[in-house]
C-alpha cells in the first residue's frame, strides 16, 4: 500500500506542465521537455554536457539527445574546450536568447496558475518542502549514478 501520494501529485503536475509546455513551444520548434535545457544554458552560458546533466537530474544520453535536436534548430552553439578536446561547452545561440524571455514567461505563467489562491507564507512554504524533499533523495539518486557509471 502507497504511504503518501504526494509523489503522485508532483508527477501529474510535471506532466500538465509538459503537456502545456509541449503545445506553447510548438510553434517555435521546441519539442518535449527541451526548453528546459535550453533555459539552463542561456542562464548557464558555457555549460558541458556532464554539468547540465546533474543539474536537470537526468543521464547524459538524455542531454545528448535533447542538446543535438537544439542544434539543429539553431538554438546551441557548441564548442570544444581548447584545455581538454573531449569536453564541450554550450552556449545560447541569438535565437535562444530571443526565444528565452518567452520561455521564462510562460514558466511564470505556469507558476502563477498553481499558486492560484496561495498565500506568499504558503508559496514559501511549499518551496522549503519541496526543496527539503529533493535534498533527501538527490543522495540517492546520486548513489545510483556513481554505481551506474561504475558498471559503464
Amino acid at each position: 500500500m502507497l504511504k503518501n501520494k504526494v509523489l503522485r501529485e508532483v508527477g501529474m503536475l510535471a506532466r500538465c506542465i509538459q503537456s502545456i509546455s509541449d503545445i506553447k513551444y510548438r510553434d517555435i520548434k521546441l519539442q518535449r521537455g527541451q526548453f528546459i535545457f535550453l533555459t539552463r544554458i542561456c542562464e548557464c552560458p558555457g555549460i558541458n554536457l556532464i554539468e547540465l546533466s546533474n543539474i536537470l537530474k537526468v543521464d547524459k544520453a538524455t542531454t545528448t539527445k535533447a542538446i543535438q535536436k537544439l542544434m539543429e534548430e539553431n538554438y546551441v552553439i557548441r564548442e570544444r574546450n581548447n584545455a581538454d578536446k573531449r569536453m564541450w561547452h554550450l552556449f545560447p545561440s541569438s535565437k535562444a536568447q530571443e526565444f528565452y524571455p518567452y520561455i521564462i514567461q510562460q514558466e511564470n505563467c505556469n507558476i502563477e496558475s498553481c499558486f492560484t489562491g496561495f498565500s506568499l507564507e504558503e508559496k514559501e512554504t511549499v518551496y522549503h518542502l519541496l526543496k527539503r524533499m529533493r535534498e533527501n533523495i538527490e543522495q540517492d539518486w546520486k548513489e545510483l549514478k556513481t554505481c551506474k557509471e561504475d558498471l559503464e
